[in-house]
Order: C-alpha cells, then structure tokens, then sequence
C-alpha cells in the first residue's frame, strides 16, 4: 500500500497504508520472532520514509531493540527460529535472516545508536562465512551450537534436499547481501551478491522466461513449479545493483526488466479480482511442508511493486540525462 501511495498519493491510499501499518504496532515488542524486520521496515519503514511521522521512527526503533534481542554475540548472529526441530537443531539461523538487517541499520540512522549496526554487520558477516557455498549459492538453515558456536548442522527445511539451493533463499540473500552494501559501503557483500547472481542466472535450470523454479535442483524440473516471489525479489535486487559500481551494470538491469516482463504476461499477473486480489500468481510457500503450493504469496506482490517503483526511478533518472 505504501509503494501504491508513492505511486499515485491519495489521501485513499495514504489512509489505508495508514491503517494497515498501525494494525502492526505491537510487533515492535515481540522478541519471540526474527520476522520483526520483515514486519516493521516494510510497513513503518516506508510509511517513515513517506510521511516521515514521529511515531514510525518510534516503533521502528523499540521493534530493532526487540530483534537485537535474540542476537548471540558468541555465536555472531541473530536466532532466527525457536523450535528445534524435533531436537535437531539448537540455534538456527536462516538466509531469510538477511531480510530483517535492514531495519537494524535504519535503528542505528534514526537513533544514533550504533549497537543495532554492529549486530547486523556481525550477522552478514557470520553469514557469508558459514552459510554460503563456494558456488554461490547458500545453504536455507544453519544450525549453531549453543555450547560453543560451531557449526552443527547445515539444513533446509523450505527447499527440496540440504545440498539443493532453494530458490527464494537464493533471493533473500542476494537482496539481503545487496542492501548490506548499500548500508555499509563494504564491497565484499557486493562481490558476494553478485557471486549468487551469477549462480541463478548461469544455473543449468534457469528457466527462458527467469521465473525461477520453487528449488534450482527440483525433481521435476522442467515440469515443477514456480516460484514467482523469488523472481520478484531478485528483480528488485538487480534493479538496486544496476545503479552502484559494478562492470555493465546495464546487464544488471536488463535481466530485472527480463522478469519484470514474464511477471507482468498473463502467466503470472492475475485479471482483476481473481487469485484472491493478489497480483501475481505461481508461487510457493514450503513444498515439504504441503503448505503454499502454486498460490499467492504477499511478498510476491510486494517486491513486484518495489521492483516496479526501482524500474521507474531508474527509467526516469536516465530520461532526464541524469
């Protein structure tokens, strides 16, 4: 709602984009969930961004307090769940972690506070060091021991096999490695994003139209599903990434506009008023889990809209000779 407001600003919009963030305002004391970035940047952020209303800055402050909570200095990283899945993990962290250092970073702009930057620093760095592959690609779950920090257990739970590389991971990642970029300014998580770029767009199961299937090693490949809310979020990285330091950063685009074009085809964006109101259909929750399979997914939706604003400020920019 709020990239539809920045899109076309009525006070209709702004209104409901209003509503709909306050709805969320408890999360900013939950401790018990690493999806507070998730939850809180998306909405408040850009709502603080939009509006810039004292309140936001507020909530999205106490929320990165919150989430800093279950940030172990010993083992380097935010927890992500706290089930252990039937006693075989101990302290995982997953690559979707990635997602919600982005509201640590704002905390630490909005606040002064440089506690919530060091935390996201050590959880990317932590990351790239024990959840990626030499190929680029990176592993869903890592499992730490509470004892002393190793590695106990590298994992999915989301994609098809521990070895296979879940696809919407891949996304987290290459978007979380990205905006961790964009923060610090440290070029090594840029190299490492564009590392798992090249591991998506080289793999031997790319799809023609780059609407990734739901696990790059799925076992019905070219007849599995889809996945379009990892195409989605990629795009909306690769859109970020053509605008920085990189060797033909129109490549970068070109391959968002790619996407951005078999999303917005009739196989994947819904007539009006079906698929639930969503916009783009084809996408996967956890196929292990027979949960979300082949329907809408809200991050789809959102990331899309992102990746749309990202095409459009990047269109206009140029267009001006800027």
């Amino acid at each position: 709602l709020w990239y539809l407001y920045e899109n076309n600003p009525t006070p209709e919009l702004k209104k409901y984009a209003g509503l709909f963030t306050e709805r969320l305002e408890k999360v900013q004391h939950v401790t018990d969930n690493h999806d507070v970035g998730f939850m809180l940047y998306c909405s408040y952020g850009n709502g603080y961004r939009l509006t810039q209303n004292p309140a936001y800055k507020d909530v999205l402050v106490t929320g990165a307090g919150s989430l800093s909570t279950r940030f172990n200095p010993m083992i380097k990283a935010i927890r992500s769940w706290d089930f252990t899945n039937n006693g075989k993990w101990q302290y995982p962290v997953i690559i979707d972690n990635m997602m919600n250092l982005e509201l640590l970073f704002a905390a630490t702009r909005l606040s002064g506070d440089s506690t919530f930057y060091k935390v996201a620093v050590s959880h990317v760095d932590h990351t790239m060091k024990e959840q990626y592959r030499p190929d680029g690609s990176c592993y869903h779950v890592v499992d730490y021991s509470m004892k002393d920090g190793s590695v106990r257990n590298r994992h999915t739970a989301q994609g098809y096999a521990h070895e296979s590389a879940w696809s919407r991971g891949q996304a987290w990642g290459i978007y979380g490695l990205t905006l961790c970029y964009r923060e610090t300014g440290d070029r090594k998580y840029l190299d490492q994003a564009l590392k798992a770029v090249r591991f998506m767009f080289n793999h031997k199961n790319t799809p023609e139209d780059l609407v990734f299937y739901w696990d790059m090693d799925a076992p019905n490949i070219p007849n599995d599903y889809r996945d379009a809310s990892a195409a989605a979020c990629i795009a909306s990285a690769l859109y970020e990434i053509s605008t920085v330091d990189v060797p033909e950063p129109q490549t970068y685009k070109a391959y968002a506009d790619r996407i951005m074009e078999s999303l917005a085809s009739p196989t994947y964006r819904a007539e009006l008023g079906t698929n639930g109101n969503f916009l783009l259909m084809h996408c996967v929750g956890s196929i292990p889990h027979n949960g979300e399979i082949d329907v809408p997914l809200n991050y789809a939706d959102y990331y899309f809209l992102e990746a749309l604003k990202r095409k459009r400020d990047i269109e206009q920019k140029g267009s001006n000779g800027c």
